[in-house]
């Protein structure tokens, strides 16, 4: 934008400075010529006193004098033939100047004849000549259009430098307003645009910073509003731990009691993620390894409880990702609670975390149950790196089991966030294959 402003005045100004130092150029030629014409044909008339009266020497005499001063050759044609002064042939201007007895200017390639007829001789008209060459028909004429020249050239440069500085005052706020813009949609919340400039940008810019409070707001909203619901599942829960806690059997007393303590935890765990999650949180990363060998072996309870056979393949060492911890083990936790969910008891599952090249890791959890309907063999379930909520089989709030949906969702979420995604392929032999990528984190420190 700046440089199309700043072309724009530079052609209306190059327009402007032709329109003007063009005719001023060709009217500074025609006075340099009008001037010179003046001083010769002035210099002619001073000789016609002389042609009556004087005697042919002293007129010859008067004439070589001129020309001597004036640079310029000045020659008299007497009506007997007789030729004064500088030497010089009769042209046609000559002649005819002699016969009709009027005088005339004949302009040539090499300069201008002028010759000036004097009647009043018995004999016939006399004709003064001189010339004027090209280079005194143009005298300083080259001087003054380098002057134009510069003058315009000046006036554009200063034109141009004004033209940026002002391109600069309607740049500089649109430039803070776009990155303010690139900052929130980066989830920087807090950014805010500083108003500036014409009063239509800085009219745009508290648009912006009242954009950015209500969107500010409305997640501030509908945070406490998840955490408000969270909260409310604490009363069932101290319920569920007061039976648990009734129990005779001491040993199921004890595992009851550890999935009360492990719910609790979760929901407590939502609460601070619904109300004091910062925007920086999502970059500290976690290990991922430590993250699905902790999920794997909550749900490998259950598992054994149901007759289902677990195998868990991970690293030797830690596999950071970019995810938070939370949202790693919500994902984990989605896509295992499908498996129970959506597969009959004694189904096997596996789980398995690999390392990415460059950075990151693949978590794969493939299952030996019925798999997704009208999942196609190769069909990677939508992209992997797909923005919308609704891309393939991954369909948030929609489920062909009659569950709520969101367990997949939450899982691609998880991996768009950390710079990954999720992909779903039917396992061959039957079954379902669930393909987790997670990103490599910004920063990252193993404990």
């Amino acid at each position: 934008m700046r440089r199309r402003l700043t072309l724009l005045v530079a052609a209306t100004m190059c327009l402007v400075l032709l329109a003007f130092l063009v005719p001023l150029a060709v009217l500074l030629r025609r006075v340099a010529e009008e001037r010179a014409l003046v001083a010769a044909t002035t210099e002619a008339q001073s000789l016609i006193a002389l042609v009556g009266a004087a005697d042919p020497a002293g007129l010859g005499l008067s004439a070589e004098q001129l020309a001597a001063t004036s640079g310029r050759p000045m020659t008299v044609f007497l009506p007997d033939g007789t030729v004064l002064g500088t030497p010089a042939g009769r042209s046609p201007a000559v002649r005819l100047a002699a016969t009709a007895g009027r005088s005339l200017t004949v302009a040539g390639p090499d300069g201008a004849e002028i010759v000036v007829a004097v009647r009043g001789r018995q004999d016939g008209n006399a004709v003064i000549r001189t010339f004027v060459p090209r280079a005194e028909l143009t005298r300083g004429v080259a001087r003054a259009w380098l002057v134009l020249a510069g003058l315009g050239v000046t006036l554009l440069l200063v034109g141009l430098a004004v033209a940026d500085r002002l391109a600069r005052t309607l740049i500089a706020p649109i430039t803070e307003l776009s990155a303010v813009s690139h900052r929130l949609a980066g989830a920087e919340l807090t950014a805010r645009a500083r108003p500036a400039g014409p009063p239509e940008l800085r009219e745009v810019a508290g648009a912006l910073n009242h954009l950015a409070e209500r969107i500010q707001q409305l997640l501030q909203d509908e945070r406490e509003q998840v955490a408000d619901l969270s909260h409310r599942l604490r009363t069932p829960l101290t319920s569920l731990r007061l039976e648990a806690e009734s129990l005779t059997d001491p040993a199921e007393a004890a595992r009851v009691g550890a999935r009360v303590d492990a719910l609790e935890r979760a929901v407590s765990g939502l609460i601070r993620q619904a109300r004091w999650r910062r925007d920086g949180d999502a970059a500290a990363g976690c290990d991922a390894a430590a993250v699905v060998r902790d999920r794997v072996a909550f749900w490998s309870v259950l598992a054994e409880d149901t007759g289902r056979a677990v195998r868990l393949d991970l690293p030797p060492g830690p596999l950071p990702v970019r995810a938070p911890a939370d949202e790693l083990t919500a994902a984990v936790d989605a896509l295992l609670g499908n498996v129970f969910a959506h597969t009959p008891d004694g189904t096997a599952f596996a789980v398995a975390l690999r390392s990415r090249p460059g950075g990151g890791a693949t978590l794969l959890v493939t299952d030996h149950g019925p798999g997704v309907p009208g999942l196609a063999e190769g069909d990677p379930g939508g992209p992997a790196a797909a923005d919308g909520p609704d891309d393939g089989p991954v369909r948030r709030g929609a489920s062909s089991a009659g569950s709520t949906g969101l367990g997949l969702d939450i899982a691609r979420r998880a991996g768009l966030a950390s710079g990954g995604g999720l992909s779903l392929a039917p396992r061959p032999g039957g079954g379902l294959r669930v393909t987790l990528e997670l990103g490599p984190p910004r920063a990252f420190t193993s404990a």
